[in-house]
């Protein structure tokens, strides 16, 4: 018969070794939890995505003995991975642009060609435009009509927003807007405020896109005036701001169009011409030899500028400036080599056609079943772990989307990524980095997923 102390002392003992084993057990054969499930995310998930984007779930700080590292991040892969189109809207009329105000309210802003910009509000299109001027635009051509659209980067605050569009002599007018006091769905139809105007030569190669930099200008990207060929020289010439990038402060003062920023890089420096002549450059330009850049954006992340600019009549070209470059050495060297190349190509006379000095495009295509490029952007959502970092662009009228990538060394590789049955006038970029893209030929406004290939 066991004593009742010593009875006490074993069950002691094994209760111990029970707990012992428990934990162990628990810390070897715990299964992971799933990083998805469909329809939601797990905290695993959420970290994942967050980590990628800089931010972390705070409740993730909570220290647990069976806590899972996150898998790696899988690449984008064209063998493994395959874009698709998820309808969001339809019923719009020759969309051109769409945009967000990063003011929180998750609205997108579609800017239709005859002169309207709608607004996407919970999946819905509403009714009544945000800004009408169909009476102030002229889009008798292909390329002209209302063309571009900014958000001052205070938009919550100073709700002032900017436009391009061809007005009804056909020349660029650039203007401010304020939007309603009393409705956040309609601007203020007397606010028109003229920012810039640019007399074009003719109905085509508008340019047309404003975007706002990292460094909080504008960024106006102006075609070489239409034509063909360069017809009005203007692609190398500093003394016009056609077939520029020119980049201007219309924000402070308020009072002023514009003024020039102190670090414009050719404010101080003249150019020096073939013949050895010297010219002054306009204070507003940027960058040179651009022929037609229909759509360009900045990385989110890095600051990086991408360019898609439309090509003559063989090729189409994708450029790039990184924003590390940009610090480290003069921007007066950006000169993208309109006229003198077409892509990675010489244009001009062979005998007369230096590229020294010029920026090579990252990426360009031929016009075999092909015709114009459109200018896209790097993903940086969470939806999509695999797309972080990848740059998407496309064609307008073969549908084809392209992938470009870093590949370790330095350069870009780029593959095809889709063929849609779609007219891609622009892509666009809501205030989470979820891209989208607009279909001029249905009127159709698109998000865009990504699909493991089966």
């Amino acid at each position: 018969m066991i004593q009742p102390n010593f009875r006490k002392y074993l069950t002691t003992y094994a209760t111990l070794l029970c707990i012992v084993w428990i934990l162990s057990s628990c810390g070897r054969n715990a299964p992971p939890e799933p990083l998805t499930v469909s329809g939601a995310m797990t905290r695993q998930a959420r970290n994942a995505a967050a980590e990628n984007a800089g931010d972390r779930d705070p409740a993730s700080a909570e220290p647990t003995a069976t806590q899972v590292p996150p898998k790696a991040k899988v690449a984008f892969d064209p063998s493994r991975h395959s874009l698709d189109l998820e309808l969001v809207v339809t019923e719009l009329e020759r969309p051109l642009f769409v945009t967000a105000p990063g003011d929180g309210t998750d609205r997108l802003f579609v800017l239709e060609q005859p002169g309207r910009i709608r607004i996407v509000q919970d999946g819905q299109l509403l009714p009544a435009p945000f800004l009408e001027i169909e009476a102030q635009v002229e889009d008798g051509g292909n390329e002209q009509g209302l063309l571009g659209m900014a958000f001052a980067p205070d938009y919550a605050g100073s709700g002032l927003f900017f436009i391009n569009y061809t007005n009804s002599d056909g020349d660029t007018i650039i203007s401010r807007w304020t939007v309603s006091a009393t409705d956040a769905n309609l601007a203020d139809e007397t606010s028109e405020f003229i920012v810039m105007e640019i007399a074009q030569p003719a109905r085509n190669h508008n340019g047309g896109m404003l975007l706002f930099g990292p460094d909080g200008y504008l960024y106006i990207g102006t075609g070489d005036g239409g034509g063909a060929n360069d017809r009005y020289e203007n692609g190398q010439n500093p003394e016009t701001l056609l077939g520029k990038m020119l980049r201007v402060d219309v924000l402070s003062p308020l009072e002023e169009p514009y003024t020039i920023p102190p670090d414009n890089p050719w404010i101080e420096m003249d150019w020096i011409r073939s013949d050895g002549t010297t010219v002054d450059v306009r204070d507003e330009i940027w960058a040179v030899g651009l022929r037609h850049p229909w759509r360009y954006s900045f990385d989110r992340v890095t600051g990086d500028l991408w360019i898609g600019d439309v090509g003559q009549g063989q090729y189409e070209e994708v450029n790039f400036s990184a924003a590390t470059a940009r610090a480290e050495q003069p921007i007066s060297a950006l000169n993208f080599g309109w006229p003198i190349a077409e892509g990675l190509h010489c244009f001009a006379d062979p005998d007369e056609c230096s590229q020294e000095g010029l920026i090579q495009p990252v990426a360009e295509y031929e016009h075999t079943g092909h015709c114009s490029v459109t200018g896209g952007y790097v993903y940086r959502g969470r939806a999509y772990p695999a797309l972080e970092g990848v740059y998407l662009f496309g064609d307008y009228c073969s549908g084809t989307v392209w992938a470009t990538v870093p590949n370790g060394n330095g350069d870009w590789t780029t593959s095809e990524a889709a063929q849609f049955d779609v007219r891609i006038s622009s892509f666009g970029e809501d205030a989470a980095g979820e891209l989208y893209l607009t279909d001029l030929g249905e009127g159709a406004l698109y998000r865009i997923i990504l699909k493991e290939k089966e």
